[in-house]
Formats: structure tokens, sequence, C-alpha cells
């Protein structure tokens, strides 16, 4: 775990979504033409990461620790644990560690060596999550990043806590419950539960957003 800012280092230029998509659609049509996959094995693989794994089923866990007291604080003894009673869990997701936001401490998870991520309840990382500019980056100078690179301006009485993911743990962050909530149901809390929040470069929604 890191806490400290050094000097900046320029950010790379992230890929359009364009760019991407065209990237994926000719990867696909490769393996395809080869033999190595099926169009319906792709389109099972796409419904998994869609539906079965992802950042929905995150958003679920947090809504519930969000609600049931009891249930937070077993996600945060033992997330991989706490998971499974919700039947979550899996490959990539068999050590996992949940950091909680709080009024005065704002966590973000990166991953230094590669891009160890926790699948079952995020899905597949974003690309900017592999990039070296965030991997070095973020451990630096966090605030800036947050602030620059996503928008987020965490207030400098907020302490920020990076947290460096492994093959061995996966961290993930339990964001803090918006205000004004107090009525909504799990489902509708969930819906507000951004891929951003839980990996802590952004914030859930408010209501009505």
């Amino acid at each position: 775990m890191t806490r400290t800012e050094i000097t900046p280092s320029p950010t790379v230029t992230p890929r359009s979504e364009e760019q991407i998509a065209a990237r994926v659609k000719a990867l696909e049509a490769m393996l395809i033409e080869k033999g190595i996959m099926t169009t319906d094995a792709v389109d099972r693989l796409a419904e998994i990461y869609e539906n079965e794994v992802g950042p929905q089923l995150g958003a679920k866990v947090v809504a519930k620790a969000w609600t049931d007291p009891a249930f937070r604080e077993r996600l945060l003894a033992d997330a991989s644990a706490a998971c499974a009673e919700l039947e979550i869990g899996g490959l990539q997701g068999e050590d996992m560690v949940v950091v909680e936001n709080t009024d005065t401490v704002h966590n973000t998870i990166v991953c230094t060596l590669c891009s160890c991520y926790p699948w079952p309840v995020l899905g597949l990382p974003p690309n900017w999550y592999k990039a070296p500019a965030y991997r070095s980056r973020i451990v630096r100078q966090p605030r800036a990043v947050l602030r620059e690179d996503f928008g987020l301006d965490v207030p400098d009485s907020v302490e920020i806590r990076v947290w460096d993911s492994s093959s061995e743990l996966r961290y993930w962050v339990l964001p803090q419950r918006p205000a004004d909530t107090e009525g909504l149901s799990e489902e509708e809390l969930a819906g507000l539960v951004t891929r951003d929040a839980m990996i802590g470069v952004g914030q859930p929604l408010h209501p009505g957003r």
C-alpha cells in the first residue's frame, strides 16, 4: 500500500472507443477465421461478462453492505466469503479484500506490476487500468491523477490510500453511500454504484442521475 505523492509524469493518451472497438472486431474475426472460436462462443463469452460476471455483481454487494450492517462487517473482514453468501465468486476472486471509503479516507486501487483485478465483482479491467501511465503515476500522485484524469477532486482534508493488488490479494472499494437515498431499495441502490466507484477513481451516482 502506498500513500505518497512525488513528481508528475506525463500520461499516455488513451485510445478512443472507436479504435478499441475496431481492434476487438478484427481480433474476433481472426479467431473465428482460424477456427479458434466460433461465433456462438464469442456471443456466450460476451453474455457471461455482461450478465453473469461484472460490475453489476459488485454493485449488488455494495448495496447489500449499505443496507445490512452485519453483512458490511463480514465483507470488510473477509470479502471473498461474504461475496460467496450471494453466490458471487470464482476465478480471480479467490482472495479479495474490500477497503471502505469514509469521510476522512478515500481508497484507490491499482496493480503496479500488471493488471490483477477482482473479476467476479468488477468484470474485466478497463484499458486505462492496465496502462503504464496509470499504474506508475497513481501511486506517486494519486490526488492529481484522480482530479486530472477522472475528474474526481478529493479534498485535501481527506487522506488518499492507494492499494496495490497482486495475484495473492485483489482489492476493491466499498464506496460511501450517497446522501438522500434512505428510501431506496437494494436494487435501486445498486443502480447508483459504478465500476469506477469500486476502483476508487469515481463516486457513486446520486438519485435522479
